[in-house]
C-alpha cells in the first residue's frame, strides 16, 4: 500500500535539515522583529544603572563635603549627655553647641534639621550653598558660615542631605 504522506521520499537527514532551516529562519525573524524592543530595554537598563551610579557618586561626594570639609554635623547633629555627637540623629538639628565670645543679640540657639528633608526647596538650598544667601534674601547669622560652593558641590551636598533617612545613624 502506498503512503500519501507529503514527506514521502525525503530522507530523515533531509527532513531534519529542512526543519532546522525553517526554525532558524523563524527565530531570525522573531529576533529582527523584537530586536528594537530588546535593544531599547537593554539601553534603558544601562541608562538607569549609569544614572544610579552617577547619583551614588554625587551623594558620596556630598557626604565627603558635609562630613570632612564643612563639618555640618558638629552643629546640626544633637549631642548626647556626654557631649558626643548622637549619630542615631545625624543632621536632625539641635541646640547650637557653643556661644559667641562676645554676646550677640541675634545668635541662634537652635540649628535646623538639614538631613532627610532640608529646611528649604532644592533651588533655595543650592542658592544658600553657592551664595551664602538664605530664603529671606539675607546672609545667615553666625555661626553659620557663608558657603560659596560650586553648583556641582552644592548639588552633591543636597543629594547627600536628601539621602539621609530619619533614625539611620551615619558614621564618618
Amino acid at each position: 500500500m502506498q503512503s500519501h504522506n507529503s514527506l514521502e521520499g525525503w530522507s530523515s537527514p533531509s527532513r531534519f535539515r529542512r526543519l532546522i532551516t525553517g526554525l532558524s529562519i523563524g527565530a531570525f525573524l522573531v529576533f529582527i522583529a523584537g530586536g528594537p524592543s530588546f535593544t531599547t530595554a537593554q539601553e534603558k537598563k544601562q541608562a538607569a544603572t549609569a544614572t544610579n551610579s552617577s547619583g551614588n557618586a554625587t551623594s558620596a561626594r556630598g557626604k565627603y563635603i558635609v562630613t570632612e570639609v564643612a563639618k555640618c554635623g558638629n552643629c546640626h547633629t544633637p549631642r548626647m549627655q556626654n557631649g558626643e555627637l548622637d549619630y542615631s540623629r545625624w543632621l536632625a538639628g539641635g541646640p547650637v553647641p557653643y556661644l559667641p565670645a562676645q554676646p550677640q543679640g541675634d545668635w541662634p540657639l537652635l540649628c535646623p534639621r538639614i538631613g532627610g528633608l532640608p529646611p528649604a526647596n532644592d533651588a533655595q538650598m543650592i542658592t544658600l550653598l553657592t551664595t551664602g544667601i538664605w530664603t529671606t534674601g539675607k546672609p545667615l547669622r553666625s555661626p553659620m558660615p557663608e558657603f560659596h560652593m560650586t553648583r556641582a558641590d552644592a548639588e552633591a551636598v543636597l543629594a547627600y542631605l536628601k539621602s539621609i533617612t530619619s533614625g539611620r545613624g551615619a558614621t564618618q
